[in-house]
């Protein structure tokens, strides 16, 4: 199985050098090392439910704790919840 990031998962263009960068900016998952390797991740590629300025459904998110719990119903965040099975991580602190 491979790993992924939610910007390989969800095609969103915001990764460095991706094709909305001009028009979204560079998502802060993608370049924030804050989380890295949780969940297996890249930087928070598969903890982006913890950062703030995220996409999602094609609008750009705001304030990480309003939307958390939007986050739990993402498909991408189930599929990490099931991959990472007892080793998932869903917050810190």
């Amino acid at each position: 199985m491979k790993i992924v990031n939610c910007w390989e998962f969800k095609k969103c263009g915001r990764e460095p050098g991706g094709d909305k960068v001009n028009e979204l900016g560079v998502c802060p998952a993608a370049i924030d090392d804050k989380y890295n390797g949780l969940n297996k991740g890249k930087n928070a590629g598969r903890a982006c439910w913890l950062m703030s300025g995220t996409l999602c459904d094609i609008k750009v998110k705001g304030k990480r704790h309003k939307r958390q719990w939007e986050c739990t119903q993402c498909f991408f965040f189930q599929i990490v919840k099931e991959e990472e099975g007892d080793n998932f991580v869903y917050h810190i602190g």
